[in-house]
């Protein structure tokens, strides 16, 4: 048994991406990263630090079912977070051609994360025997520290959650801000009041 356990170490030094990463925790660093989006920019932690907080959702493969539930959650209720006025991502481990079909079929509004070489979901702790990322949600904070960490998203309502979880840490809805447009008179509105011609 001895020398089993020898060999087994002596892989796990040979190869140290098998060695899992250590958890995160709340409180932590959120480790940097640079991901290429599905909107042709390349997105990275430095670019929030400093500025504003921002959510990080890893998923762990396009097209697959529960994916597409999160992604249509985020599509159709992504206004729920954009309330806030925070960014917010998707990502995943797939190939950035695939994440532009993904986001392309699933009409995204928002950008979609690719991470082909795996170190930033290994960063993340979310890598799951170096073949997917696990469905997990960072909320990270504009000092780039770790907020809140889901690790059990519902994918049919992830926007909703969110919306409720940013709420919960105390941050506040941006105030509506109306269009001049919206408060010129249009045809077929009524006069306003004392407001009609002599």
């Amino acid at each position: 048994m001895r020398w089993r356990f020898a060999v087994c170490v002596s892989i796990l030094l040979a190869f140290p991406g098998t060695l899992p990463a250590a958890a995160l925790e709340v409180g932590d660093p959120a480790p940097p990263f640079e991901l290429r989006g599905t909107d042709g920019r390349s997105h990275s932690l430095s670019d929030f630090v400093g500025k504003t907080p921002f959510i990080l959702a890893w998923y762990p493969r396009a097209f697959t079912s529960g994916c597409t539930l999160e992604c249509k959650s985020m599509t159709e209720d992504g206004h729920l977070i954009r309330a806030f006025g925070f960014p917010y991502f998707m990502a995943s481990v797939d190939e950035i051609e695939e994440n532009e079909r993904f986001a392309s079929a699933m009409k995204a509004d928002f950008p979609l994360l690719s991470d082909p070489t795996k170190e930033a979901a290994r960063a993340y702790g979310v890598l799951h025997q170096e073949r997917f990322a696990l469905r997990t949600t960072f909320y990270i904070d504009a000092d780039g520290r770790i907020l809140r960490i889901d690790r059990n998203v519902d994918p049919a309502t992830a926007a909703p959650d969110i919306a409720a979880a940013l709420e919960a840490l105390g941050f506040q809805r941006t105030p509506e801000v109306r269009n001049p447009e919206d408060d010129r008179p249009r045809l077929g509105d009524p006069p306003a009041p004392g407001g009609g011609s002599s």
